[in-house]
């Protein structure tokens, strides 16, 4: 089974990346990596000792890091948007 059906990729991307099918989009990627990130915390809560888990989360924190400089340098007021929407900082 997987995690995220086609029909829930196409509307986050939808949502933060303006079209369903502009996969590329830098918010569209930021916000899938925050489900999934979101999900495999919950998943860590109850399995703590699931260690690979914890490197892909590790991993995944990272490359949504890693894009949200990229978003904060070449848009800031979009940058800004984004992590009011997705409520990653406070």
């Amino acid at each position: 089974m997987p995690y995220l059906t086609t029909e829930k990729r196409a509307t986050i991307f939808s949502t933060y990346g303006g079209k369903a099918t502009n996969t590329g989009s830098i918010e569209g990627q930021i916000a899938l990596l925050t489900l999934r990130i979101n999900e495999i915390s919950e998943h860590l809560k109850l399995n703590r000792k699931d260690f690979s888990s914890q490197r892909g989360l590790m991993k995944m924190v990272g490359q949504r890091k890693r894009l949200l400089t990229y978003l904060s340098k070449h848009d800031l007021t979009g940058y800004r948007a984004l992590i009011e929407k997705l409520g990653l900082r406070k």
